[in-house]
């Protein structure tokens, strides 16, 4: 179809600039009456199948860039969160929005409105073009000569635009990055009264845009001004050497006319193919931008074995990860079975998050191995590998959704017997009941309806709901009470007691009654025990819990 409206619009487009001839030569000069009526008709024909070309085509290609970019998006945002968690760590939230939105906005801008015009405009001068070198090839080289002089200052002004475009978009990205902050700290700032400097802080980056922006546009507006000084001077050529053709008898007036219509019709084309290129160069640069995100590979690689049983035994062999030029983890070795529920403690820096992280597989080893259940955890597929894995983060993550697909999270078809009774577990359903909507209430962003406690019960429900037979938590309880806190870990003693817990705390209510307790330093297992041993053979421990009565 888009095929078909280009020949549509072709053949209108030339038949524009021919029906001149006819005008002059046989309705003004030899005065045939029947032009009268011919011509207005055949005008009306020939702008009515251009209109209708030009629906076509702008309504299919519209269709096929805006499917392309819309897939565009997904395809980018699916590329990185797949992405390893040192990718997403290293990338400012900011710069990695900007990229799915403004990004992917100038590409689509170009797709959805530049394109169309652009094949549009190449069309009609491909038509022009044909029919000046038809109706007189001398005088079309005249006329034509002069286009192939622009071309190298115009490719040489594309570099420019080019990289302009590139500091545009990554200034982009540290103004999203700066309101990202902003909206994320609002109570800090609230709190220090600092509204006036943070807006100084944004408004340093946004006129660093603003300039930049600026000297792009004023390269980019150079073009079309020299394609317009090109142009007339190659009608004043067409002028002179084809007034010449006339006097001689060469031409009839009819065909000048026609001759200089086209003229005119193709260097307006001209001149807006000309005006796009700077977009065409914004379009490219942001193109650039995406491909380098779809072009990084992944540090974890998926496995392909399915882990179909439960996790039974969970082990650390000789694990070491250098992060940043220190250890995270120093030759850690450690075997958890099933039933176990384990405690890690340790100043900050000493391993703890990044020990539960190997067993997500945030990260891989740099030596050693960690085997599940025997087998090497990089032989698993990763979503049969986390479908046995419940984690409950420092930071809470509510979505804006109800509260039971909080609860539920990732499952379209929700059981809300079992969200029930995750919540009960959870010591939460006496303030969910009291929610105007119980389950079924929205959560407002982050979660902001409801408290600390109350959001913390939320992500222990969620765990509980997902029924792994492995369980970490990280300062899971920090929010609570410590009544809530009791009743909970009372439900959860008995919940897990056919699984595998690991819990990272700095209470020491939370962790007294584990099995063992893991002490880390600087990336080592450096005593572990029951809470009593501890104490009575660890320094450290000692340390740690007199900090943790405090």
């Amino acid at each position: 179809m888009v095929f078909f409206a280009g020949l549509l619009i072709i053949g209108a487009t030339a038949g524009n600039a021919h029906i001149m001839k006819p005008l002059m030569d046989d309705m003004f000069i030899e005065k045939k009456e029947e032009m009268l009526y011919l011509i207005p008709l055949g005008l009306i024909g020939i702008y009515l199948t251009k209109a209708v070309g030009k629906y076509i085509q702008t309504v299919f290609m519209e269709y096929i860039g805006q499917s392309i970019i819309t897939r565009f998006r997904e395809i980018l945002l699916e590329k990185m969160i797949s992405m390893d968690m040192a990718y997403l760590y290293r990338n400012r939230s900011g710069e990695l929005i900007s990229r799915i939105t403004n990004d992917i906005a100038r590409i689509q801008f170009f797709v959805s409105n530049m394109l169309p015009d652009m094949f549009r405009d190449l069309l009609a001068v491909i038509a022009l073009v044909g029919y000046v070198i038809w109706l007189n090839p001398m005088l079309a080289f005249y006329a034509l000569v002069v286009v192939p002089v622009v071309i190298l200052p115009i490719m040489s002004l594309a570099k420019k635009l080019k990289k302009y475009s590139h500091r545009s978009q990554a200034k982009n990205a540290d103004v999203v990055t700066r309101l990202t902050e902003v909206f994320n700290n609002s109570e800090v700032i609230k709190a220090n009264a600092t509204e006036k400097f943070e807006v100084g802080r944004f408004s340093e980056h946004n006129w660093q845009f603003f300039k930049i922006n600026m000297k792009a546009i004023y390269v980019g507006a150079i073009v079309s001004p020299i394609l317009e000084i090109v142009g007339v001077c190659g009608l004043a050529a067409v002028i002179y050497i084809g007034g010449r053709e006339v006097y001689d008898g060469n031409m009839t007036v009819g065909e000048f006319t026609a001759f200089i219509t086209a003229i005119i019709l193709v260097f307006e084309p001209i001149r807006k193919l000309g005006g796009t290129y700077s977009k065409i160069q914004d379009a490219l640069a942001a193109s650039e931008r995406v491909f380098e995100v779809l072009d990084e590979d992944t540090k974890i690689v998926n496995g392909t074995k399915i882990l179909e049983d439960d996790i039974h035994t969970v082990e650390f062999k000789d694990v070491s990860l250098m992060y940043e030029g220190s250890y995270a983890l120093d030759s850690v070795n450690i075997t958890i079975k099933e039933g176990e529920n384990i405690a890690l403690v340790g100043d900050s820096g000493g391993g703890k998050s990044t020990f539960i992280s190997m067993l997500l597989r945030f990260y891989d080893p740099d030596n050693g191995i960690v085997k599940i259940n025997g087998e090497d955890i990089k032989n698993y597929d990763l979503k049969s590998l986390k479908h046995h894995i419940s984690f409950v983060t420092q930071r809470i993550y509510i979505f804006q959704d109800s509260l039971a697909a909080n609860v539920a999270y990732g499952e379209e078809n929700i059981d809300e017997k079992k969200v029930l009774k995750a919540l009960e577990l959870a010591d939460a359903l006496t303030f969910v009941n009291e929610l105007e909507d119980g389950i079924h209430t929205m959560m407002s962003e982050a979660g902001t309806n409801l408290s600390g406690g109350q959001r913390q019960r939320i992500a222990i429900a969620r765990a509980i709901y997902k029924h792994s037979s492995l369980i970490l938590f990280d300062e899971a309880t920090s929010a609570l009470d410590n009544e809530t806190e009791k009743r909970i870990q009372a439900a959860l003693n008995e919940y897990t007691k056919d699984k595998i817990t690991i819990t990272i705390a700095h209470r020491l209510s939370t962790i007294e009654h584990a099995d063992k307790i893991l002490v880390m330093q600087k990336g080592k297992i450096v005593a572990h025990g029951t809470h009593q041993e501890l104490l009575e053979n660890s320094d450290v421990y000692q340390r740690l819990s007199g900090e943790m009565k405090q």
